[in-house]
């Protein structure tokens, strides 16, 4: 058996930490938070806000790093809140998204997470990996766990229960977040 690694995970949100650790140790790699301010650009992109905050965290903190960022992209609202999901969650919430789709019959959405990486030293490269799990926003809040909009997407994978109705082992089975976080753990765990 391989020798286990760390892997530094640049996050304040512990709840996320917390997912991130279950999914990375099951490829052998332990992970430390580290609560570092890393400006966030405006950017439609989420590959491009998770890369510019990874490489202003491995300048910063001089080490590897990785952080998560996601989003989730309604198709009826044109793709909103999508990149500004956490701005929009803390200023309106799971109501105030209900309330925009009060009318709407097509209510297909996805959630979509960017790992990115930034090696230290003098090139500080980066690497990102990204996965989708399309879905649907329900007509009411439902579950506990989790945070953020899970208790109003249901997964295509999972169409009677929403993230917020899983245990976090059933979410890191097909969340958006684990799964760009293995294809992350797998190329991490070879280099």
């Amino acid at each position: 058996m391989k020798k286990g690694k760390i892997a530094y995970f640049v996050t304040g949100n512990m709840q996320k930490f917390r997912e991130a650790s279950a999914v990375l140790s099951e490829f052998n790699i332990s992970i430390a938070m580290l609560n570092l301010e890393a400006t966030e650009i405006q950017s439609d992109s989420i590959d491009e806000i998770a890369k510019a905050s990874a490489l202003e965290a491995g300048k910063k903190s001089n080490m590897p790093v990785f952080v998560e960022d996601a989003g989730l992209f309604i198709n009826a609202l044109n793709g909103f809140p999508g990149p500004y999901s956490s701005y929009i969650y803390r200023t309106l919430g799971c109501p105030g998204i209900l309330k925009l789709m009060k009318e709407v019959a097509k209510r297909d959405a996805y959630f979509y997470s960017s790992v990115a990486f930034c090696d230290s030293g003098k090139s500080y490269s980066l690497k990102c990996f990204s996965h989708k799990v399309d879905g649907n926003i329900t007509l009411k809040e439902r579950g506990i766990q989790g945070f953020g909009f899970d208790p109003i997407f249901e997964p295509s994978s999972e169409p009677s229960r929403t993230f917020a109705e899983m245990t976090q082992y059933e979410k890191n089975k097909c969340s958006h977040r684990a799964r760009a976080l293995r294809k992350f753990a797998a190329w991490y765990r070879r280099r």
